[in-house]
């Protein structure tokens, strides 16, 4: 058994203080483990900053760029009031039933929803529906498209709605202007656009605990 880093011991202090797994948290984990979906979930500290944020940003609306199994989507859901509307865009079919099934499970299926496609396709396709504005938009799905969904973040959403950006450091690779990687390639060109595009405001943030070095980007509308 590998022995724990200190940062995963202060993470889960956090946790269990702050910010703790009840039942349908802690299903919705068991059900994307027991159906081979990657451990890539954000952590418990994490799903309840993104709740605070839609919290504070007084969010009736939330939009989410990849579910992967609902655990975020849960978390994001239980911050919006009961007539709010989170639409969630999940690539793979069989991740986004799972996803599905963890909020049923969480009593959220009538305010969350999981559309199934890639997102690219999916948000042209919302965009034509014309919804009100997001309040908050999440962007956690393949990373060389992160520029892409910024922009269609901006689209989607009203001056004062926030946008956040998930997994910014690549393990210290953002640094490496020269990388041809194309997560490295997506996540600096979506950090470049949050910091020249005259409609946003940013900032960016390393973070360590259980999901390793990481951070996230947030940008506020203009």
């Amino acid at each position: 058994m590998s022995q724990s880093e200190p940062w995963d011991e202060v993470d889960a202090y956090f946790a269990d203080l702050l910010a703790q797994d009840d039942d349908a948290l802690q299903a919705a984990l068991r059900e994307s483990e027991a159906a081979g979906l990657p451990p890539i979930a954000v952590s418990a500290p994490q799903g309840k900053l993104l709740q605070l944020l839609a919290q504070v940003q007084g969010a009736r609306t939330v939009l989410e760029i990849g579910t992967l199994g609902g655990y975020s989507t849960i978390w994001l859901a239980r911050a919006l009031p009961e007539d709010g509307r989170l639409i969630s865009l999940e690539y793979d079919a069989r991740h986004a039933e799972v996803a599905t099934r963890n909020l049923a499970r969480a009593g959220l299926d009538k305010i969350a929803e999981v559309r199934v496609g890639a997102a690219l396709e999916s948000l042209p396709r919302l965009a034509d529906e014309n919804p009100p504005p997001f309040d908050l938009v999440f962007i956690d799905a393949d990373k060389v498209n992160n520029p892409h969904y910024v922009e269609w973040a901006l689209k989607l959403t009203r001056a004062g709605s926030l946008i956040v950006l998930d997994n910014v450091v690549r393990g210290g690779r953002v640094l490496d202007a020269d990388s041809t990687a194309p997560d490295v390639q997506g996540t600096r060109a979506a950090l470049e656009l949050i910091a020249t595009h005259p409609r946003l405001s940013g900032t960016a943030v390393q973070t360590v605990g259980t999901k390793g070095w990481d951070g996230f980007a947030l940008a506020r509308v203009l």
